[in-house]
């Protein structure tokens, strides 16, 4: 039986057949166990939303601590194998905002990256889905968690001056996409 998340990833590779990730993300799926816990130590799943504005010209982004990194909201599935659940629960966790869209149930970007070791954990891989979640700055305050520096509504020309990074990148160009 195929999962959801099989065909997630499948209908990705037919949107951009020439990205690397979404390929290494359905062998990772198929030949590890334990794909959405982290108590597989080669890497699990993570589900994040990139959160627009209605205008599409605001970004909702967090400054991680353990990362010290400006990122999408997003993080562990804790078991949670349906990841749009994820990213929804860990965009209000991140943010205190509750009143999110989904735009499309389909994957809007998929990514694979290292987490350096850390503490007691050892580095491993997130291989993180991502959505594309709306909310409206006007309609609800910002509360950042204690997982963040900040939390803020970022003017979508300022998020690669954050964080210049190729998968954030490849977003601001998805989402400039979405303008015209």
């Amino acid at each position: 039986m195929t999962h959801k998340l099989e065909l997630l990833i499948e209908n990705y590779i037919c949107a951009y057949p020439h990205e690397k990730a979404p390929y290494d993300m359905l062998s990772f799926y198929r030949t590890e166990r334990d794909v959405f816990s982290k108590k597989n130590k080669n890497g699990h799943f993570t589900g994040s939303g990139w959160v627009v504005s209605p205008d599409k010209r605001k970004i909702l982004m967090t400054h991680h601590k353990t990362i010290n990194k400006w990122l999408q909201l997003g993080g562990h599935a804790d078991g949670e194998n349906d990841l749009l659940k994820v990213a929804l629960r860990e965009a209000t966790e991140e943010s205190g905002l509750h009143r999110f869209e989904v735009l499309n149930k389909t994957v809007f970007d998929l990514d694979i990256h290292k987490i350096p070791k850390n503490y007691s954990k050892l580095s491993h891989f997130h291989y993180d889905v991502r959505f594309l979640l709306e909310a409206d700055p006007e309609k609800e305050t910002i509360i950042v968690s204690k997982e963040s520096y900040d939390v803020a509504w970022v003017p979508i020309e300022n998020v690669l001056k954050l964080n210049p990074e190729k998968s954030i990148h490849r977003m601001v160009d998805k989402t400039m996409a979405l303008l015209m």
